[in-house]
């Protein structure tokens, strides 16, 4: 984004517009919310500007997806024209790129911030918590990251954040298979299908909504722990196909 163009974009509506009057309501981020259809634009900065036009952008990329949301109907919702949303992003695929970098920065440190110590159940129920967590209080976060998007992104996508996740519950696999005389050689592997276990059951229960949270995540570690528990050194198909 070139700050300079876009504070002087935003500051042309400003001109132009005026403030309309009202103290506006604000985003989460801080910045007014949107300047509304039909009423006077809602002075601002560029850098609270920016803040709105992400916040918004969030909210209808969760809501109507990557293809089917719209330059137009962003700069709308925010009181501005379209020139500006191009002058701070460089279009839609800019605005998509930074809302999904915000969010798998989001998510990634919720996890890994959850992750204090203890016993290593414990430990799996923090990453449990800490996912459970983010799609209950971003909802429209984790919808825009589990949504598939034509868009090639510089940071990559839900299943590398899923990736980098997993590398942190990797150490404490490491460590638990060890103890227990396992090849701790297999700890990344397990480590990404317990965290695309939680990965996937979260994305049910975004729709679903029940059980509660707790009851959600103290179902998923039991699974976890109790198939842990009872892991075969050497694991052997039982069918007809071994190959």
């Amino acid at each position: 984004m070139n700050g300079s163009n876009a504070d002087t974009a935003d500051g042309q509506q400003h001109a132009q517009g005026g403030d309309g009057g009202a103290p506006a309501a604000r985003t989460r981020s801080g910045a007014p919310a949107r300047g509304g259809r039909g009423g006077g634009r809602v002075r601002m900065t560029g850098k609270q500007r920016r803040e709105q036009l992400l916040e918004i952008g969030r909210s209808v990329f969760a809501e109507r997806g990557y293809d089917g949301t719209s330059v137009e109907e962003i700069a709308e919702r925010a009181g501005v024209s379209k020139p500006v949303v191009y002058e701070h992003f460089g279009g839609k695929e800019g605005l998509y790129a930074v809302v999904v970098d915000r969010e798998m920065q989001l998510l990634l440190d919720m996890v890994t911030g959850a992750l204090t110590g203890g016993h290593s159940r414990e430990l799996l129920e923090q990453a449990a918590f800490a996912l459970m967590d983010y799609i209950d209080t971003s909802t429209d976060g984790f919808k825009i990251l589990v949504r598939d998007s034509p868009v090639a992104q510089s940071t990559g996508t839900f299943a590398s954040l899923i990736s980098d996740i997993a590398t942190q519950v990797e150490d404490i696999l490491g460590l638990e298979f060890k103890s227990r005389g396992f090849d701790a050689r297999l700890a990344p592997m397990y480590s990404q299908m317990l965290v695309g276990m939680v990965a996937l059951t979260g994305q049910w229960w975004l729709e679903v909504r029940k059980p509660q949270k707790a009851e959600v995540a103290a179902h998923l570690v039991n699974l976890a722990w109790h198939g842990l528990e009872g892991l075969e050194r050497h694991p052997r198909l039982v069918g007809e196909r071994q190959a």
